[in-house]
């Protein structure tokens, strides 16, 4: 049984913000299921097979967000490998998206690997500008390497990145011709947030960036270009230079909410905006050391997690589909076809659309990307070109061991949608998938049913 049909008892609990961020710890009214599992691994990473979600389940909520938060497997041996694929790979763009997409299959630490994604998307870099895969390489690898570390590091490395100010249009910073465009990326999109600055904190920060320059795709600090005089930022006068200017960002109350907010926005929900009661102590203990892992981790252990205010509460993004089946078959596919193929679906890796990056939620969803994923789905999962035999439900099914109709059938109900299917809804699948056919063929069309119904488009 789903959070959301075993707790309406705590619907005035989940707004105080104590309750809220409090350690989930189950009990006979809240229980740690199959629902709370493949919630966690929905949000955490991107969704599991079936022995991860038995290990989940008999482990219970503390011990699953440890794994995800410290992998047991050698994580370091597998980036040393990644890093070197993604590097021979980054001739193109295309090349660098397809390892990437195998990176967040095969991932050992795959919540590390969805927060470079959640980075990718923050800050917005588009290779459409940038127009080098070897930066673009640098660059993801940059957000992996501060992933679920601290956000001062990773803002102050993100300024001195060249895929940044390429993609920002911040390449040249002459002192008789300060150059904007990074300083109002960083206080608008990626710091402070519209509102919380002026233009002329805008112009005033531009002067201490400037010197900085990318020549031939790399970053050089040229001295006589750099505007050595006083300056006034957010209300901070001095001689700054670019380093002082982040620091002076995050000193602003703004800088923590805004970096919260998305998160609670990715982890909890985006059906509704937080108030601000229920944000400020996640915001207030950020401020205190910028940790992204301690307060992702707060977030994962929290009552509000595991409640029916974040159950269902987020629109899959085509990659969080996509990878949501072939995780739950344990196979692989080729990824360069996914590249494009997610790409088709409005989610092209290495190419975030504006400045802000996806805007995700219900905009995942129309006619035309209903009908997309379901042709995606069936490509997957069909046995035919362009995937092949990478994934079989059946042969999951029998490794687990639910071989025959029946129990395969519901075991792919509880892979993909937690077993949270009415009866009727179920037999209607059953009745749907009739015709005549292999047990195979048969099982392959209703895995395509299932992962097409409303609550699998649903994380």
């Amino acid at each position: 049984m789903s959070p959301a049909k075993t707790e309406r008892s705590s619907e005035r609990a989940a707004v105080d913000p104590r309750w809220a961020w409090s350690a989930f710890e189950p009990d006979a009214e809240r229980p740690w299921n199959l629902a709370r599992a493949g919630h966690l691994y929905r949000r955490a990473a991107f969704g599991a097979g079936w022995s991860r979600l038995e290990q989940a389940l008999a482990d219970g909520p503390r011990r699953a967000i440890d794994r995800l938060l410290h992998p047991d497997a050698d994580v370091a041996a597998f980036d040393r490998t990644y890093d070197d694929y993604e590097i021979t790979g980054a001739d193109s763009a295309e090349g660098l998206r397809a390892w990437w997409l195998r990176r967040m299959i095969e991932s050992p630490h795959p919540l590390a690997e969805k927060m470079t994604l959640f980075w990718h998307g923050h800050f917005a870099i588009s290779n459409h500008r940038v127009n080098s895969g070897a930066l673009m390489q640098r660059h993801v690898a940059l957000l992996r390497s501060h992933a679920l570390g601290r956000y001062d590091a990773l803002l102050s490395a993100v300024s001195r990145d060249p895929a940044t100010l390429l993609g920002l249009d911040g390449e040249a910073n002459r002192k008789s011709m300060p150059n904007a465009n990074y300083a109002r990326g960083l206080m608008g999109s990626y710091a402070l947030g519209l509102g919380n600055f002026s233009e002329t904190d805008v112009r005033e920060a531009a002067r201490a960036f400037t010197g900085w320059f990318v020549l031939r795709n790399e970053l050089r600090f040229v001295a006589r270009e750099h505007d050595d005089g006083p300056k006034t930022v957010l209300g901070r006068q001095g001689n700054f230079d670019g380093q002082d200017v982040v620091e002076i960002i995050l000193e602003q109350p703004a800088a923590p909410r805004l970096v919260t907010r998305k998160l609670y926005r990715r982890l909890i929900s985006e059906t509704e905006e937080p108030g601000d009661a229920l944000i400020e102590p996640l915001a207030e203990s950020f401020a205190r050391d910028y940790d992204v892992g301690n307060l992702v981790e707060t977030i994962l252990r929290s009552n509000l997690f595991f409640s029916p205010w974040a159950y269902r509460r987020r629109v899959k993004s085509p990659i969080e589909f996509a990878l949501g089946i072939v995780k739950g078959l344990e196979g692989l596919v080729p990824t360069a076809a996914l590249g494009q193929d997610l790409a088709e679906l409005g989610q092209n890796l290495l190419h975030a659309p504006t400045v802000n990056g996806w805007i995700g939620a219900t905009h995942w969803i129309n006619q035309a990307t209903t009908l997309g994923r379901s042709n995606l789905a069936w490509a997957l999962l069909s046995g035919a070109k362009p995937y092949g035999d990478g994934l079989n439900p059946l042969e999951t099914a029998r490794k687990h061991g639910r071989g025959d109709a029946e129990a395969a059938r519901r075991f792919l109900v509880d892979l993909f949608v937690d077993g949270d299917l009415p009866a009727d809804a179920f037999d209607a699948l059953v009745a749907a998938d009739a015709r005549a056919g292999s047990l195979e063929q048969q099982l392959r069309r209703f895995a395509h049913r299932v992962v097409t119904l409303p609550e699998f488009q649903l994380s």
